[in-house]
């Protein structure tokens, strides 16, 4: 009681169901009726009947347990059945405060409550996968993202599951961080593959490969351990080797920690555009550990920075000074789990992607990185709308690039729809603005050099 459970599910924006409103709205009785005419034995059977059938529906949905819930064994088994359970761990000062003079039946006397608080705590930290501290971590644990330091050293019980596991890296990645890799996953690994550096992993000729190489039935796992490239394109090979396996990206860069690793988008390029084929194939789990961060050279850094800076625009708030890759993670993981399929919300996420991704297939990913791109797609998108782009300019600093005006022109006409003259655009407040097509050019024309 009084933990903030309701209070973070609230601001999550997920579908959420809390079970004792839900109980006092079946009932027709306010919670204190319910106890005083039945007793908290009635209570915690209807509280029970109600779990049971909320845990049964087929949406994903974010259950608002009341503080009790879990000392009815009933529950505690449905729970490790069918849920992540995520202990929100509040001190019991601030609990106590919060429930004081409420009228909850077992918030009358301080003495009970702080014994109740105390008799409880082993229940919850043995029901509980995640302890969180805030919606933050809760946001996290439902995404299936564990940011952890030191995580990679911990793979072998982190990956789900208990079938076989091959591991993709890049040569580079796997120079540094592949035997810690393989000897954290133990007897589990069976194989281990590598895809060229960067954007070039991201072809069919790359992807036929590896899917050839690949002797996982559908109990076995890809890890994906790299950057946003590797992850991508290993995601993508999971959702269609044998119609779809387990995944778990290890991102290595800042790009993918903090943004490709997360909320199940796969995809390829072609050479009319960037990420044209591609699936929406969820992680079994995304293992974030900020530490490999430590090996990257400062361009990489910086490389990361473009998104990390878009998540600090998205959110209205300072991510990027110091650089908080657990708030980055969670922001896009909160949105992802409210737009699955990038029907709405998500969009958002795509701010200045338009003209990055037109850079870059300019550039036949090759003479832009992703970096370079998405921080000038940012300050185009945020000029071309009227908002204020100096954290832009002042953070990363873009510069023009050389690349073809044509051939990035039809590659951002290939991304959009042109209709009427107009193009629809993501913004920094809305993600479906129509801009006169002539603006939009002049916008990109402004991002090229020469």
């Amino acid at each position: 009681m009084g933990a903030g459970k309701t209070t973070v599910a609230q601001a999550l924006g997920l579908p959420f169901a809390a079970v004792d409103a839900s109980i006092e709205r079946d009932a027709g009785r306010t919670i204190p009726e319910l106890f005083e005419q039945e007793g908290e034995q009635g209570f915690r059977a209807r509280e029970a009947e109600l779990v049971e059938r909320l845990l049964a529906s087929p949406q994903p949905l974010l259950l608002d347990l009341g503080g009790g819930a879990v000392t009815t064994p009933r529950v505690r088994a449905l729970l490790r059945e069918h849920a992540t359970v995520v202990w929100l761990d509040t001190d019991v000062e601030t609990c106590w405060q919060r429930v004081a003079g409420t009228g909850r039946p077992l918030a009358q006397d301080e003495a009970e409550f702080r014994r109740l608080y105390d008799e409880r705590r082993p229940l919850y930290a043995d029901a509980a996968d995640v302890v969180a501290r805030d919606e933050h971590d809760v946001a996290l644990a439902a995404a299936g993202v564990h940011v952890q330091d030191g995580a990679l050293a911990r793979l072998g019980e982190l990956v789900p599951g208990s079938g076989a596991v091959e591991l993709v890296s890049d040569p580079n990645v796997a120079g540094i961080h592949g035997m810690d890799a393989q000897l954290a996953l133990g007897a589990r690994l069976t194989a281990a593959h590598q895809l060229p550096a960067g954007e070039e992993a991201k072809t069919l000729t790359v992807l036929d490969r590896l899917w050839q190489a690949l002797r996982l039935d559908r109990a076995g796992t890809l890890v994906a351990l790299g950057g946003g490239c590797t992850t991508d394109a290993a995601g993508f090979a999971a959702a269609t080797y044998l119609r779809g396996i387990a995944w778990v990206p290890v991102p290595t860069s800042l790009v993918a920690q903090v943004d490709a690793a997360i909320g199940g988008k796969t995809a390829i390029d072609l050479p009319q555009g960037k990420n044209l084929v591609g699936a929406f194939h969820w992680p079994a789990r995304t293992i974030v550990d900020p530490t490999l961060l430590q090996t990257l050279p400062d361009k990489e850094r910086r490389e990361g920075m473009a998104e990390v800076v878009k998540t600090s625009l998205l959110a209205g708030e300072n991510f990027h000074d110091p650089l908080d890759v657990r708030r980055c993670a969670a922001f896009k993981a909160a949105i992802c789990l409210r737009d699955p399929h990038d029907r709405g919300e998500r969009k958002r996420l795509n701010l200045g992607h338009t003209f990055a991704h037109a850079l870059e297939a300019a550039g036949g990913y090759e003479t832009v990185t992703h970096g370079q791109a998405v921080a000038l797609g940012l300050k185009a998108a945020l000029e071309l709308s009227g908002e204020d782009a100096s954290i832009v300019d002042d953070l990363l600093r873009p510069k023009p690039v050389r690349v073809d005006r044509e051939r990035a022109w039809n590659a951002l006409l290939r991304d959009k729809k042109h209709e009427a003259g107009e193009l629809r655009l993501v913004t920094l407040h809305e993600w479906d603005v129509s801009f006169p097509a002539a603006d939009v050019r002049a916008a990109l024309d402004r991002l090229i050099a020469g």
